[in-house]
């Protein structure tokens, strides 16, 4: 119950990752305040959750990119909690799949709006809440798309690697608060997302990337579970001082983050930067 007596926002949470996270924090304890914009499938959810005896736990059926909606999500947590601790930011969209400059341009615009400043706005609204208790988690979901080219997805990629950097500028911004800010990695997993590649086909989604899908959803695709316990693991304060990192749920040892604690703050690891010819072993001519 590393989580009891904390409350928490998860956006999304109506499905896929979302569910699980919520599930996982339901199980840490966490009094929890679910959102999505599917509100049938979101109630179904909430209803399902292993809360406790006094754990409380609200949704609130609401779209992360209209401000109306992010306001009434902090209006609720407020009027039933009286405050947040944590802030998961797990709402997204792949956006329009294909061609950048075929692409419909609403849909990329949306996908900018969800993905991105709906995670800024969300975390503009709880940071104040967060700073006057001198204490915050603040969870951004990004994944490859941030770390790596990824064709046919522009729209997303662009919108994911813009969250990392917003994770890395804000975690300065808030560290006199101690507030921790963190972007996950989950995985590939097999989601709806999954899905829309699929229905996609390889003309839109790309040859390799359809097959790589394909290949996926035989094997069954990364643990949801994994990306909800690294969740939880940076909503607790076991991972107090951890901050500005892109953690991947699979391949980085989070674990031993806290044995670790000042050598990775003091470093640059588990961030986005610029390589330089040097950092390859490389020297071009003068």
């Amino acid at each position: 119950m590393i989580l009891e007596n904390r409350v928490a926002i998860i956006t999304g949470a109506n499905r896929g990752l979302g569910e699980a996270i919520a599930r996982a924090f339901a199980k840490a304890g966490a009094g929890l305040v679910l959102t999505a914009r599917d509100g049938a499938l979101l109630q179904k959810v909430a209803e399902d959750l292993p809360c406790g005896p006094g754990q409380k736990m609200e949704w609130i059926k609401a779209d992360v990119s209209k401000a109306a909606d992010i306001q009434a999500i902090r209006e609720c947590a407020v009027r039933e909690f009286g405050h947040v601790d944590i802030l998961v930011n797990n709402a997204g969209v792949y956006g329009p799949i294909g061609m950048f400059e075929e692409a419909d341009w609403q849909e990329w615009h949306d996908a900018i709006n969800i993905n991105l400043f709906g995670t800024v706005a969300m975390s503009r609204e709880v940071v104040p809440i967060m700073k006057g208790r001198q204490y915050g988690k603040i969870i951004n979901l990004s994944g490859g798309g941030a770390t790596a080219p990824l064709p046919r997805f522009s729209a997303y990629a662009t919108s994911k690697a813009a969250v990392v950097r917003f994770t890395e500028t804000i975690a300065e911004e808030l560290a006199s608060s101690h507030i921790d800010v963190n972007a996950v990695a989950p995985g590939a997993l097999n989601t709806r997302l999954l899905d829309q590649i699929l229905d996609a086909g390889p003309q839109r989604a790309g040859e390799d990337f359809y097959r790589r899908s394909l290949k996926q959803r035989e094997e069954g695709g990364a643990s949801l579970e994994l990306a909800a316990e690294l969740a939880v693991f940076l909503a607790s304060a076991e991972s107090d001082g951890i901050s500005g990192r892109l953690i991947s749920a699979v391949w980085d040892d989070w674990r031993n983050f806290p044995k670790n604690r000042e050598r990775i703050q003091k470093s640059d690891v588990f961030t986005l930067r610029r390589i330089v010819p040097q950092d390859r072993g490389l020297e071009f001519e003068v």
